[in-house]
C-alpha cells in the first residue's frame, strides 16, 4: 500500500493528511490561535467529590473543571489505546495509589480524594460540547518506540504486532533493560522487529522528561500546565511517520527546516522522504484532498457499485446505514447483497478514521440470510478496523442484523471541528461554520489571483460571513492585499446561504468564483 503524509501549514490552519493509495484515509487539523490540549499534563486541585458517580471535579486553570472517574486512578489498564496487557497488576490486587482492593472491587472515590487535594492528572478527552475535558492519573509519556508510564509498573504490547513471538521477544527485551522495575512500558506498533539500541534511546529520553515534569509539579501550586504535548506537525511524525510511509510533503519551509533538523537527531533514515512543497497550486489541491473533505462532510457516501452508505452523528451514538441503492447486481439476491455489504465495509471503516467517529456505533448492513455471508461480512470488518489507530470493539450481529461496536473517541470529529449548528433549520442539521468559509474565501482569493492576476476584486458574503471577514479577518485580507498588490472589498448580501459566496472582478464584472465540478 503507498501511504503519504501530506501538510498544509498556512496562515490560518495547519493540517495533516494521510493518504493511502491516494484516497485520503485520517486528517487532522490545528487552527492558529486555538488552544488543543489532549495530552497535556496539569496540576490541579480537586474542587468537589461526587460518591454517587464515582468521579471528582478538578481545577486545572481552564474555564470549565475537568472530570475525573474513579477508574483513571485506581487500574484498569485496559483501557490504554492500542495494547494488550501482558503483566496484568490487577492479578496482583494492589494499587500503587488506591492501596489493598479485591480483584474486580473499586474503591470508593471518598477513600482516593479530599476536596482541595492536588493532583497530577493527564489530558485523557478534549472537551466536547457543553462537556470539559477528561482527565486520567495515569500519565502517560509517548516516544517513538515506547509509552512511558511511570505510574504503574505494567509492560504491554501493541496489539497491532501479532506474531506472538515477536511480541514475546519484545517484551522481553523491555523487561530486562527497564531502569525502574516498579514503572512500566508500552511497546508500540513502530517497535516491531527493532532492538536494544532504539529502545534504550527512548527510555533515556522518556525517564529523563518524567524528571523535569516531577520536579515542575513539586515546585509549583495548582492550578497550572506542566507539560504540553507536542504541536501537531511533531506528533505526526512521531505517532504516523514510519518506515512504509513514501513521503512526507510539507509546503511550508520554516516547518520544512524544522522537521530536518528534527529528523536529524532522532531519525535520520526518514531524512530523505522529507519534501518541501514550493508551486503555486494549493497543496491540498494538488494532490486531490480538499474535494475528498468536502466529500467527508456529506451524509451519504456512494460506493463504486451504485450502493450508497448514510452516515448520521448524533449526540448519543453514530449510525450508519448501507442501501444497495442503484446497484441491482448480477448474480442472485443473496449475493449482491454480500458484495453491497463487503464494499461498504471498506467504506465505513475508512470513514471513521477519516471522521474520526467515536463513541457507540451501529451498523445496519443489508440483511443477510446466509450465517456464511455474516460471519464473512464480519471478519472483513474486523480486519479494515486493524489500520485504525484508536482502539476499536465490535460485538456479534444482533437479531435485528446490525453491527454494534465501539470507537475510542478523544477529540470532537470532523463535523464537529468544521461545521456549527444550522440557523436555517434551527439546529437539525450543521452548515460550514463561518471559520471555515471565511477561510476558504481567503484561500480562494489566492488561487484567482494566480489565475487571472486580478488587481480588484469585490467578495459578495452573507452578512455573518461578510462581517467576520471584515472583523476577525480583516487583518489577513490586509495582509492578502499587501502580498498580493490588489484591492479587496467585501460587502454583504443578505440573499446568499451562509455557505455561498460569489467573488467578483471589479474590471469587467465577471464572476469568478470557484465552483467544485460536478461529479
Amino acid at each position: 500500500m503507498l501511504k503519504e503524509i501530506i501538510v498544509s501549514d498556512d496562515e490560518y490552519e495547519t493540517r495533516a493528511a494521510l493518504l493511502e493509495n491516494k484516497v485520503l484515509a485520517e486528517l487532522s487539523i490545528e487552527r492558529k490561535g486555538e488552544r488543543y490540549i489532549l495530552g497535556n499534563i496539569y496540576k490541579g486541585r480537586v474542587t468537589s467529590v461526587l460518591p454517587g458517580m464515582q468521579a471528582a471535579f478538578v481545577d486545572i486553570g481552564l474555564d470549565r473543571n475537568a472530570f475525573l472517574h474513579v477508574s483513571d486512578i485506581t487500574h484498569h489498564l485496559e483501557e490504554f489505546e492500542e495494547f494488550e496487557n501482558s503483566i496484568a497488576v490487577e492479578e496482583k490486587g494492589t494499587s500503587k495509589k488506591g492501596g489493598e482492593t479485591k480483584k474486580g472491587e473499586q474503591p470508593s472515590i471518598r477513600d482516593l480524594l479530599k476536596k482541595g487535594q492536588e493532583i497530577l492528572v493527564q489530558i485523557d478527552k478534549e472537551p466536547m460540547d457543553t462537556k470539559g475535558p477528561r482527565v486520567t492519573a495515569y500519565i502517560t509519556l509517548p516516544g517513538r518506540y515506547l509509552v512511558y508510564m511511570p505510574t504503574v509498573e505494567h509492560i504491554g504490547v501493541s496489539r497491532k504486532i501479532e506474531s506472538e513471538t515477536e511480541r514475546q521477544r519484545l517484551k522481553e527485551i523491555v523487561e530486562r533493560i527497564r531502569p525502574n522495575k516498579n514503572q512500566g512500558f508500552i511497546i508500540r506498533t513502530a517497535a516491531e522487529n527493532k532492538g536494544e539500541e532504539e529502545f534504550l534511546s527512548d527510555m533515556k529520553f522518556l525517564t529523563e522528561h518524567w524528571e523535569q515534569i516531577n520536579k515542575k509539579s513539586q515546585n509549583s501550586s495548582a492550578p497550572c500546565l506542566i507539560h504540553e504535548d507536542l504541536g501537531l506537525i511533531f506528533r505526526v511524525i512521531r505517532d504516523v511517520f514510519t518506515q512504509d510511509v513514501s513521503q512526507f510533503v510539507i509546503d511550508s519551509k520554516n516547518e520544512y527546516n524544522r522537521i530536518l533538523e528534527f529528523l536529524d537527531n532522532l531519525l535520520p533514515s526518514l531524512k530523505p522522504k522529507v519534501k518541501l512543497y514550493d508551486k503555486n497550486e494549493p497543496i491540498f489541491e494538488a494532490y486531490g484532498i480538499e474535494k475528498q473533505i468536502k466529500k467527508a462532510l456529506r451524509q451519504k457516501i456512494w460506493l463504486k457499485s451504485g450502493g450508497h452508505i448514510v452516515i448520521n452523528q448524533t449526540e448519543a451514538l453514530v449510525s450508519i446505514d448501507v442501501n444497495t441503492g442503484k446497484y441491482v447486481g448480477k448474480e442472485n439476491a443473496d449475493e449482491t447483497i454480500l458484495k453491497t455489504n463487503l464494499e461498504a465495509v471498506a467504506e465505513i471503516a475508512r470513514q471513521l478514521r477519516l471522521r474520526d467517529l467515536g463513541g457507540i456505533i451501529i451498523i445496519d448492513f443489508i440483511d443477510m440470510d446466509k450465517e456464511e455471508h455474516k460471519t464473512k461480512v464480519l471478519k472483513t470488518l474486523e480486519e479494515a478496523l486493524k489500520r485504525d489507530r484508536s482502539r476499536t470493539n465490535i460485538l456479534q450481529i444482533t437479531e435485528l442484523g446490525l453491527v454494534e461496536m465501539t470507537r475510542q473517541r478523544t477529540r470532537p470529529s470532523l463535523i464537529n471541528m468544521f461545521c456549527q449548528p444550522c440557523p436555517y433549520c434551527q439546529g437539525d442539521g450543521v452548515v460550514l461554520s463561518t471559520d471555515s468559509t471565511s477561510i476558504s474565501i481567503l484561500r480562494d482569493i489566492k488561487t484567482i489571483h494566480n489565475r487571472y492576476k486580478e488587481k480588484h476584486i469585490k467578495v459578495l458574503a452573507s452578512p455573518p460571513v461578510a462581517f467576520s471577514l471584515m472583523d476577525e479577518y480583516g487583518k489577513k485580507i490586509k495582509d492578502l492585499e499587501y502580498a498580493l498588490k490588489m484591492k479587496i472589498d467585501v460587502e454583504e448580501d443578505p440573499d446568499l446561504h451562509i455557505e455561498d459566496y460569489k467573488i467578483i472582478s471589479m474590471k469587467d464584472k465577471r464572476d469568478l468564483t470557484i465552483n467544485d465540478e460536478s461529479e
